[in-house]
């Protein structure tokens, strides 16, 4: 499961929206919220993310144990 908070609030902290990453990941930004919120990306969009949100910790993020 996902830290969708962390998760978002690194695209606040890099200064994208919901919007920008929906396009960078070519989704729509309703297709992005479904899997923010079911904590569900496949493995080529969690690399993007990775590299356009500059993640040092992925797993941090990618494979949190609690979620908030």
């Amino acid at each position: 499961m996902i830290d969708r908070n962390a998760l978002k609030a690194e695209f606040v902290r890099n200064g994208y929206t919901q919007k920008d990453i929906a396009k960078i990941l070519n989704i729509s930004e309703k297709t992005l919220i479904s899997r923010l919120n079911r904590g569900v990306f496949g493995t080529d969009e969690a690399q993007i993310l990775v590299e356009t949100l500059h993640i040092k910790n992925p797993a941090a993020i990618f494979f949190a144990k609690r979620v908030t």
